[in-house]
């Protein structure tokens, strides 16, 4: 099972600083704009990491290990929608964020918030100090309220959210990116989707991609990745990554709990966003990889009801 402790080099902590490769990648590649991913990847350590940001053929047509570069687009490309999602939801007047299992994101950082946003960043401690001690090197600013919640995802978070000046009565955008992908175990999984369903008051809106099932061929894919990790030197295996067990279907749950939803597969989600031609997967892989789930919370926003 996963520590207890986070260590950017082993188990979930490799997925946090993968989650930062990408995002360094995609900024090489012209998809995303993250000009501090590089940098959390290089404090982090990681060599082979550091020697995928280094690698032109990675920055250039996508080449080197052809496991992690489609992995790469897949996160990518996920990143890139809920950017957008995050910013209409700016424009329809939101002013409150919560982005849960936050890691090596630097959204407080660097978007373009609405005047009087307050960002949220929920994760461990020791994740979210790592972070803020290499952008405070850095000179990086927010460009929000940026409020840091220290408490695991599996612990009374809700509470620790309220401690640090959430609101329930306002409405929120929700983002759990590469969080409900089996980095949780079943049960906190469910619970997590039940608090925020108690503290999303009307107009909040939700965004994650999420995997519909463990089925033994996405097992198979996912033994695979952590394979080519391990050929190259990484102290990682699918038990420190991955808990097991029966997951709930995320639209399902939230449709049945008064969200209005809508989803998308891998090809939809690149198609939407005008990337068509970066899904190099084969029609059969589209199932290996997360589905994307938007949610809704019917009610008008504050002065916003005609």
């Amino acid at each position: 099972m996963p520590g207890a402790r986070w260590n950017p080099a082993a188990g979930q902590g490799l997925a946090t600083t993968f989650d930062a490769v990408v995002r360094a990648v995609a900024t090489n590649k012209g998809l995303l704009d993250d000009p501090f991913a590089e940098r959390l990847v290089r404090a982090a350590g990681v060599d082979y990491f550091t020697r995928v940001i280094d690698d032109e053929r990675y920055a250039a047509d996508g080449g080197g290990n052809p496991v992690a570069t489609g992995l790469i687009y897949v996160q990518a490309a996920y990143g890139k929608f809920s950017d957008e999602f995050l910013a209409d939801a700016g424009r329809a007047g939101i002013r409150q964020v919560v982005i849960l299992g936050s890691g090596l994101d630097t959204r407080p950082y660097r978007l373009w918030w609405p005047r009087g946003t307050t960002v949220y960043e929920i994760d461990r401690p020791e994740v979210l100090d790592f972070k803020a001690d290499v952008l405070r090197g850095l000179d990086a600013s927010p460009t929000a309220h940026r409020r840091a919640v220290g408490v695991d995802l599996r612990q009374d978070w809700p509470a620790a959210l309220r401690r640090a000046g959430f609101d329930a009565a306002a409405p929120t955008v929700w983002i759990a990116e590469q969080l409900l992908v089996g980095y949780l175990p079943p049960d906190a999984q469910h619970r997590l989707l039940q608090d925020i369903t108690r503290v999303s008051a009307a107009g909040s809106r939700f965004t994650a991609d999420h995997m519909a099932a463990w089925t033994p061929a996405r097992q198979a894919a996912r033994q695979a990745f952590v394979d080519s990790w391990r050929r190259h030197g990484l102290d990682v295996d699918l038990a420190s990554l991955m808990y097991p067990g029966e997951y709930r279907y995320v639209p399902e749950y939230l449709a049945a709990h008064g969200w209005d939803t809508a989803e998308r597969n891998v090809v939809e989600l690149f198609t939407a966003l005008g990337l068509a031609d970066l899904w190099r997967g084969r029609p059969e892989d589209v199932e290996l990889v997360p589905r994307y789930v938007t949610a809704f919370r019917p009610g008008m926003l504050p002065g916003n009801e005609r």
